[in-house]
């Protein structure tokens, strides 16, 4: 558990992100929308891995929290691309979320019971407090198309939610 914890904080620095926030801050809007979809897709991921791994009801609603909203924002997202007439470009932000992704739910199989429930819960905060900071503070204000910045904003409002959720979910496993 212990190991596992010391890797998800190395994977919460976001891959570099934040020290590279002047790179993602230069990107455009449509690699923003790609960085956002991944991690939305990300967290749908961790989601259902919860609900088959975790016997928590806790775990359980707050995975299926995950998946309503982490979709239903998504599909808004390919709604508005559509409309625009444009598509998401992959790059390399998106490409190391997925690895280090990977790395995660390759730790999270090995756990069962109140080790995953706890591992799972500081997962979700930390990396819904990595991924909001990141769109607050650096995708957000570089945002060109005021109808990509608004769903940003509407996104990012629904996303610290999750992140107060999890919060909760920490302290309730400790």
């Amino acid at each position: 558990m212990k190991k596992l914890i010391s890797a998800l904080a190395v994977v919460f620095a976001m891959t570099g992100i934040q020290t590279n926030a002047q790179e993602v801050a230069d990107m455009s809007d449509l690699e923003f929308a790609h960085i956002a979809y991944t991690a939305d897709n990300i967290d749908i991921r961790y989601a259902h891995l919860a609900l088959a791994l975790s016997t928590n009801p806790d775990i359980h609603e707050f995975a299926n929290t995950m998946i309503r909203d982490h979709n239903a924002v998504n599909e808004a997202a390919l709604g508005l691309l559509d409309k625009l007439g444009a598509s998401a470009q992959d790059n390399a932000v998106s490409q190391s979320l997925n690895a280090n992704a990977e790395e995660i739910i390759d730790g999270f199989v090995k756990l069962r019971g109140a080790e995953f429930d706890a591992a799972y819960a500081a997962n979700e905060l930390a990396y819904h407090q990595a991924v909001n900071d990141l769109v607050e503070n650096t995708m957000i204000p570089n945002i060109d198309n005021a109808e990509v910045k608004a769903l940003f904003v509407q996104g990012l409002e629904i996303f610290k939610a999750h992140e107060t959720h999890a919060e909760k979910m920490v302290k309730a496993l400790q």
